[in-house]
């Protein structure tokens, strides 16, 4: 991804957003679900089905998506390129604190449709990582990329 879209304020442009969905092929699920019927499941598995890793990250569940699940953002193995964030507003600051002592730092964070926080974007944006919020990835991959 050009720098020019890391150090975007507030990629909110069809542009910005699909070449921040093109350059991720690895996404973090922070609060996935292993319920089929949650969007918390739902989503993540579409973004598999288009050829993207999926590593799940909910200390609640052992495997989904056919990946072992990690407690936490610190209990990743691989390098992310993005992380989404399906977890209420409030949680939002202490994930933060993990995808900042990341290494490497990821180039976006994604929080899902219903999610902001401005407070924890400022952080994210000053350590140079784009930030999308109030979106959800699945709506905006159908309709930029799929």
């Amino acid at each position: 991804m050009g720098d020019d879209v890391t150090r975007d304020v507030q990629p909110t442009s069809d542009e910005a957003i699909r070449e921040i969905l093109a350059s991720a092929r690895t996404i973090a699920v922070v609060g996935i679900k292993d319920d089929p019927a949650e969007d918390a499941h739902r989503v993540p598995r579409y973004m598999q089905d288009h050829g993207y890793r999926i590593v799940p990250v909910n200390p609640k569940v052992e495997r989904v998506l056919g990946e072992r699940a990690a407690p936490s953002l610190a209990g990743i193995d691989p390098p992310v390129d993005l992380v989404n964030l399906f977890r209420a507003p409030d949680h939002i600051p202490a994930h933060v604190d993990e995808i900042l002592a990341m290494s490497p730092l990821p180039r976006t964070v994604w929080m899902q449709l219903g999610i902001v926080h401005g407070g924890a974007a400022a952080r994210l944006r000053a350590a140079g990582i784009a930030v999308v919020q109030d979106r959800c990835i699945m709506v905006d991959h159908r309709r930029l990329i799929a």
